[in-house]
């Protein structure tokens, strides 16, 4: 028996690497997430196949802009022992490292930009949990059901 295919959504700013950058590389770590609880999902919930929302944030219009899938288990982000990095974590060691990622592996770009405003519009459908549409949220990394999923997607044609 399979485990169950799972939904995330990933927030990225473009100017820093954007579904076009993913397209270009193909599979990219997905590094220097420092927040515990989206580590946590990564590190504890994420498993190869599972669906990503590429998600644009502090950006003219953010919102969906594509869709990756998890191409790697979770393993130790590098970037937390390197003191040359925005990344780098002092307190983190190899036999103890704080902070994982997972490669994410580009499958398309969406037909248009999702914004978020008109996700906002569905915020009753979506769940007033929905990180997107709760207020003071600022996770980068977070689940999205299999539901959430399909009525997210199915905004990409208007």
């Amino acid at each position: 028996m399979t485990a169950r295919k799972r939904y995330w959504l990933m927030k990225s700013e473009p100017d820093a690497f954007s579904i076009d950058d993913l397209q270009r590389v193909g599979v990219e770590p997905w590094n220097g997430v420092r927040n515990y609880q989206a580590r946590n999902f990564m590190r504890d919930g994420m498993k190869v196949g599972d669906g990503v929302l590429f998600y644009h944030s502090n950006t003219q219009v953010p919102g969906i802009v594509g869709i990756a899938s998890v191409a790697s288990p979770a393993y130790p982000d590098e970037t937390q022992f390197d003191p040359k990095s925005d990344y780098y974590d002092p307190k983190a060691t190899r036999e103890q490292p704080r902070w994982f990622l997972v490669d994410v592996k580009f499958e398309r770009k969406l037909d248009r930009t999702i914004p978020l405003e008109e996700i906002k519009r569905h915020a009753d459908a979506l769940g007033e949990a929905f990180p997107l549409v709760a207020r003071g949220s600022r996770l980068s990394v977070f689940p999205v059901t299999a539901a959430q999923w399909k009525l997210l997607l199915s905004l990409e044609k208007p």
